[in-house]
């Protein structure tokens, strides 16, 4: 298609060509005089589906917003990222794996480093992220880390053997369990607190051996896609830890890169179409039921490196083999994939019981698009897995449904697989209760407002959703306009808020679910109201005394009564004690059987957690135990609440003293008046009274309000006129301090001249000093100088005196030398002469 090439840098909005499929493309160049493209590697979407992050080779990290239609840079890591995570609990922060082998978490408002994370020796090419946003897990080639992001903190290390290698480790959604893949093709279920091994699964078949390298589950957690090097597709169902499928893709497809589950508007989770990224860059889109090719993504010439899918399926968000972001809108590829689901017309048969291999699983993807099954009664519809014979005769007609449903054989069903299947659940439980949908009534009662009793709803029940609170304020007004015995009935909130919360979006089927609980499984409730209902919490303690005295003994023996082992869970209908799971899987038999059923679930409830309450001795471990979830698998309950409904006698059997089944009257909703009325009639006329009493004292609180009015504005002319005073004094006060501080500076300014006066004739004295003392110093060494000279004229002279002296001495020595030489001869002259 069209591409719309976005330079990055000095660009504030993404440009969104008018496409049918690539909603934008987006290409990071640089604006040098030599522009490089930068190549995205890797890209994440948040938890709401509407912002993604992406992150190129140069480190550089992007915020891109789908909605607003605008882009930002939120961090410059310098160094490559290798895997990315945008759905943290808190919603601006992101995980992001380094080249290093390091992963950072930033903040995309502040843009700041919240915290650093080592420990891996080699290159994380993988973040899996709890339901909860709490922890996450980083997978390397040779070690898997689970982080608790609260902390940031380390909790566990898997290593694994060289010769075997991780391919991928992650989180199952939306439960607790970690599933680990090797290059061995074993995979691995483990619990995430204790990290005990939940399940291994078997080896596939050796006729359709495949190295497993990418992985997908389902948002129910219930089947597992894994592919290879191989155009076959094993499709794995987790429950039953088998092997159920394996589809061929075409014969172009010669190995799977990458596989991602296609979420459904309408499926609640268990997603029909996967995404299978192939060796030649095409990701294409096949129903895993039909084996149909719906459509495709990329081409030869522009493939696909990787994809995400977007939360909700409204995107796909493809890095190109150019480097390149492709986004593509879904509504756009496909029109089937986002239509309402058909009617629950599915005939549901038994499968072989002889054992199943590669070649009965063995299924072609062809190309066409999804058949939606028609309504036509001939038809028939085949489900490939795990089937049951619901074959029989039900014309009995009270258990005809609205919608074409039968309330037995949806018992049957219910008593096969434990549950409703997800994607149809409220349509079923809407054709159970019979739900009217008055329009007109609820908004009659609607209109009359927010009712008084539950104005400060808040303070009592602080819900962080505003939405929540308002649609919560509004179902227990109505239903308080509807029976005036809900303005005063303290647990109506903690009865009505799991229905609440989980019809949110439609109050009327919220109002109606909540009227007709009350009207069929809180009978006898209001009997001995504002106390419990005594009659009610009987038959309960007479149905666990048949079936579990010794249970029953302890409570007695430690003052324990049914009003605390009973009433907090039928008050809340076990939504403090369940989770969201398990209250939907024990509502689905709640509403599906008699009106004691809820009786009996409470005595189930007690019997299966015998063990931790027999080692309770403390009243308040009771009152934990009955407001707190507790370790108990609640299959076994409802197995257990069937059993005592079969095994009680009929005297005691809560079900021969409650009514069958009613439902709303259509058109107006019925009167309710099951309570004792001369009681909240006179709460009603205490209300009353307290309320004229309190506009008496109202009015004259504003009577006296008005006297004081008028004396403090009288004091109040009287204060302003002191205040007026004291400003006046003020102000002068200040004008004098005013001159008095310049005065002051003004003398502090002489002191410094004077100083400085000091300053200049001390440095002249100073300098006097110092040439007085120079000239006498002078002096001094001319005078030395002078002697030297005159000892040394004197020396000199002495010395010409001594050379004169020598030289006389000389010459009479020369002369007496001469002399004697004389004599000499002349004495020898002599001698000769004599002789």
């Amino acid at each position: 298609g069209v591409k719309n090439a976005l330079k990055m840098k000095g660009t504030s909005k993404i440009l969104t060509p008018h496409l049918i499929r690539i909603i934008v493309n987006i290409i990071h160049s640089t604006s040098d005089y030599l522009p490089k493209v930068s190549r995205f590697l890797n890209v994440a979407f948040d938890s709401s589906g509407d912002c993604l992050i992406a992150g190129d080779h140069q480190g550089n990290i992007y915020v891109f917003d789908l909605y607003t239609n605008r882009f930002n840079i939120v961090q410059r890591t310098a160094q490559a990222c290798t895997a990315l995570a945008f759905n943290l609990r808190r919603r601006s922060e992101f995980l992001v794996a380094l080249a290093d082998y390091s992963i950072k978490c930033f903040d995309t408002v502040t843009k700041e480093l919240v915290s650093w994370m080592r420990g891996h020796e080699s290159s994380v090419f993988a973040i899996s992220v709890h339901a909860s946003g709490r922890y996450a897990i980083t997978t390397s080639s040779d070690t898997a880390q689970l982080w608790d992001l609260d902390t940031f903190q380390r909790k566990r290390k898997l290593n694994i053997r060289q010769s075997v290698g991780i391919q991928k480790v992650f989180f199952l959604p939306l439960s607790n369990t970690i599933l680990s893949c090797f290059k061995d093709n074993s995979i691995f279920a483990w619990e995430c607190d204790t990290l005990f091994c939940k399940y291994q699964l078997p080896a596939p078949p050796e006729s359709s051996s495949v190295l497993y390298k990418v992985f997908a589950v389902t948002r129910d957690g219930r089947i597992l896609a894994a592919g290879g090097k191989s155009n076959h597709l094993h499709l794995w169902c987790l429950e039953a830890k088998q092997l159920f499928r394996i589809i061929q893709m075409p014969a172009k497809v010669r190995a799977i890169r990458h596989l991602e589950f296609l979420p459904d508007s309408f499926d609640a989770g268990s997603h029909q179409v996967l995404g299978v990224l192939s060796q030649d860059g095409i990701m294409r889109f096949i129903n895993i039921q039909t084996c149909k090719l719906l459509f495709e993504i990329g081409s030869l010439d522009e493939g696909i490196s990787s994809s995400v899918i977007s939360p909700h399926g409204r995107y796909v968000a493809s890095i190109m083999e150019n480097g390149s972001l492709n986004i593509y809108s879904v509504q756009a590829l496909t029109q089937e994939i986002n239509k309402p689901p058909p009617p629950l017309v599915k005939v549901i048969e038994d499968l072989p019981k002889s054992k199943l291999n590669s070649s009965d699983l063995k299924m072609k993807v062809t190309s066409g698009r999804v058949r939606r099954p028609t309504k036509s009664r001939e038809s028939k519809t085949q489900t490939r897995i795990l089937k049951q014979d619901l074959t029989g005769n039900f014309e009995n007609k009270e258990n005809e449904l609205s919608d074409g449903l039968n309330k037995k054989r949806l018992q049957i069903l219910l008593k096969g697989y434990g549950e409703y299947p997800t994607k149809y659940r409220m349509f079923i439980w809407r054709s159970l209760l019979q739900l009217p949908e008055n329009h007109t009534a609820f908004s009659s009662l609607v209109d009359k407002g927010v009712h008084v009793a539950f104005l400060n709803l808040q303070k009592k029940y602080p819900i962080k959703s505003r939405k929540l609170l308002r649609v919560l304020q509004r179902t227990l007004s109505a239903l308080a306009h509807w029976s005036a015995i809900f303005s005063d009935t303290p647990y109506l909130p903690l009865l009505a808020f799991p229905f609440v919360k989980l019809f949110q979006n439609n109050q009327l089927i919220c109002f109606e679910v909540v009227a007709t609980l009350i009207i069929n499984w809180c009978q006898h409730w209001f009997e001995y109201f504002p106390n419990p209902p005594i009659n009610i919490l009987s038959m309960i303690e007479n149905v666990l005394a048949f079936h579990d005295k010794e249970l029953l003994q302890h409570f007695v023996d430690h003052d324990i009564t049914s009003q605390l082992y009973a009433w907090p869970l039928l008050e809340t209908v076990f939504s403090e004690v369940l989770t969201r799971e398990e209250w939907l899987k024990l509502f689905d038999n709640v509403f599906s059987n008699h009106p004691s059923f809820l009786l009996m679930a409470v005595v189930a409830y007690n019997i299966c957690s015998r063990a931790p309450l027999l080692n309770c001795n403390l009243k308040d471990d009771f009152e934990y135990f009955f407001h707190h979830r507790n370790n108990l698998d609640i299959t076994v309950v409802i197995r257990e609440v069937y059993h005592l409904a079969d095994t009680t006698p009929a005297d005691i059997h809560p079900e021969s003293m409650l009514d069958v089944f009613v439902a709303l009257t259509k058109g107006q909703y019925p009167v309710f008046n099951q309570y004792p009325k001369f009681i909240v009639d006179y709460q009603t006329q205490e209300r009353e009274r307290i309320r004229n009493d309190e506009l008496d004292y109202l009015r004259e609180r504003r009577q006296t309000v008005e006297d004081m009015q008028a004396e403090v504005d009288q004091q109040k002319a009287e204060d302003e006129a002191w205040y007026q005073k004291q400003e006046l004094l003020r102000k002068a006060e200040e004008t004098r301090r005013e001159i008095l501080f310049r005065e002051e500076e003004k003398m502090l300014e002489q002191r410094q001249r004077l100083a400085a006066v000091k300053r200049e004739l001390k440095r002249k004295e100073i300098h006097l000093q110092d040439a007085a003392r120079r000239r006498f110093q002078k002096q001094q060494q001319d005078q030395r100088e002078m002697e030297l000279r005159r000892l040394d004229d004197e020396i000199e002279r002495k010395v010409c005196m001594r050379d004169q002296e020598m030289a006389t001495t000389a010459q009479d020595l020369e002369m007496r030398n001469l002399e004697l030489e004389s004599q000499k001869r002349l004495f020898e002259k002599a001698e000769y002469s004599i002789i």
